[in-house]
């Protein structure tokens, strides 16, 4: 499935970027926006069922491939719209 690997590969090169992973808890992962400027969101993994969340995934599939620019799972997204996706997560 092209989504396990979008996620094996990101999570991979993640953490090969980062230096420790103690700022990402247990359960969670880091995704970037880039609007402007990058900008990272450390979210549950529970997320990734959400179909909203799913089809950014494809949208970053689309524009990146597997190759992410900034080393970590990359979502083409605007940050205001993300923000919203994942209050409205939070609130379930």
């Amino acid at each position: 499935m092209a989504l396990r690997q979008i996620l094996r590969r990101s999570l991979s090169s993640e953490r090969r970027s980062a230096s420790s992973g103690a700022d990402i808890p247990k359960g969670h992962l880091a995704v970037y926006i880039v609007e402007n400027q990058k900008k990272r969101f450390v979210i549950p993994i529970s997320y990734l069922n959400h179909p909203s969340f799913q089809e950014l995934l494809y949208q970053a599939e689309e524009e990146f491939g597997f190759h992410h620019p900034v080393g970590g799972l990359t979502i083409p997204c605007f940050q205001d719209l993300f923000t919203e996706l994942i209050a409205g997560e939070s609130r379930k």
